[in-house]
């Protein structure tokens, strides 16, 4: 494995830092205005079409696509993507990288139909619309897909969804306008064979977005929140379903791979910008007649800080090289050890960042509090942490049974 940046990779990276520099930083404080200004949060704020028009003009569009971003593969995505984590809640959405449409148009890139592709894909990878994710289900222990109880029914020519969901990012958003949800077609079938996957439009009759799900009291307005929805007897055309029936497990799986090291890679950079603002304010503030950057313990956190990031983007590295070089499935360990270890790092980083700052790291005059919460988050999000070391320890038992 070549630790060097590509001519390609270096390319891209000098253009989006710069992107960063002269767009986005200057655009937190202007996106925090507006939603405080808005009559209704969740509508699209001027900022992030702004963002997203420029973006597109110089070419940082749809970088997670490899058929759609010039080829790039997760290896030259993955630099990009750490630079895109220091504002997580603008600079993904502003380069159409943002979940959980990248997840949704991977899933509709690989299993999709042509006409799936044409009505819901395009529009998706043109920025048109966005979409959302509709899997973990309130009255379940969801760490468990295999306990997904909303139903998908054939019913002649349609199949009729039943069922509640929460947590479904994204749609809350306006402007989402399809969701993928899971259930089950046949619960009498092996238990992995039991799901399916299928289109529903926003606007079809039975569908009801409830109420936004707040994460540690943030609404997580950027990305178009997370919802709990209601599906009452709603009825779709057949052609709605995605591969077939019982393929529902299989494709979140395949889904899920990528969309765990997109979120990791992002963690990396969330962390270097905790690592920076600590600095920052280490060096600018004075306790007890000295700089804070004099206390030995702020000189521990820092090193452990530089110890810790630079681990886990190596680990985050030799995955996308992996899954480049002998795909998700050949990668399987070190992406469910990224999963694990990339939160937990980005946590730890974020705790020592907002305890250098005092009441200032929990206030909303810096990003910490906010980059804290979605970082715990993740440690539940695409499989918790428990699910994810009970398979790799069977996986590292298989070696020695």
């Amino acid at each position: 494995m070549d630790f060097a940046y590509d001519a390609k990779t270096e390319e891209l990276r000098t253009k989006l830092l710069a992107f960063m520099d002269s767009h986005v930083y200057p655009a937190e404080a202007v996106l925090e205005q507006q939603l405080r200004d808005a009559a209704d949060p969740w509508e699209r704020q001027p900022i992030l079409e702004e963002l997203k028009a420029e973006a597109r003009r110089q070419g940082l569009w749809n970088l997670f696509h490899p058929e759609h971003s010039d080829g790039v593969t997760n290896l030259q995505y993955a630099p990009l993507a750490e630079i895109t984590g220091r504002s997580p809640h603008l600079a993904p959405e502003a380069l159409n990288c943002a979940a959980p449409d990248t997840g949704n148009m991977e899933v509709l890139t690989m299993f999709g139909t042509d006409e799936q592709k044409k009505q819901w894909l395009q529009p998706l990878l043109d920025g048109e619309i966005r979409s959302a994710f509709c899997m973990t289900e309130p009255e379940v222990a969801s760490s468990d897909a295999t306990n997904i109880a909303t139903r998908i029914e054939r019913d002649g020519d349609d199949y009729v969804i039943n069922g509640r969901k929460w947590w479904s990012s994204g749609a809350m958003n306006p402007n989402c306008a399809i969701f993928i949800v899971m259930g089950k077609t046949d619960p009498d079938a092996e238990r992995h064979r039991q799901q399916a996957m299928i289109l529903v439009p926003r606007d079809t009759p039975g569908v009801t977005v409830k109420r936004a799900m707040h994460v540690f009291g943030y609404g997580d307005h950027a990305h178009g929140g997370h919802a709990e929805i209601e599906f009452a007897d709603v009825r779709v055309p057949a052609s709605n379903l995605i591969s077939g029936e019982g393929e529902g497990f299989a494709i979140a799986q395949a889904r899920l791979g990528p969309g765990r090291i997109h979120h990791c890679m992002r963690l990396i950079g969330m962390a270097e910008r905790a690592l920076e603002l600590m600095c920052r304010r280490a060096t600018s503030r004075v306790a007890f007649g000295k700089p804070i950057a004099a206390q030995g313990v702020v000189h521990e956190w820092i090193a452990e800080s530089r110890v810790r990031i630079e681990q886990a983007r190596l680990l985050v590295l030799k995955t996308a090289w992996l899954m480049d070089t002998v795909g998700n499935k050949g990668a399987h360990t070190e992406i469910q050890a990224i999963k694990i270890g990339t939160p937990s790092m980005t946590e730890w980083v974020l705790d020592k960042a907002i305890q250098a700052h005092g009441g200032a790291g929990v206030s909303q005059d810096f990003p910490l509090a906010e980059l804290w919460a979605a970082t715990r988050t993740l440690r539940l999000a695409d499989g918790p942490d428990e699910v994810h070391r009970m398979s790799l320890a069977k996986r590292e038992l298989k070696k020695y049974l």
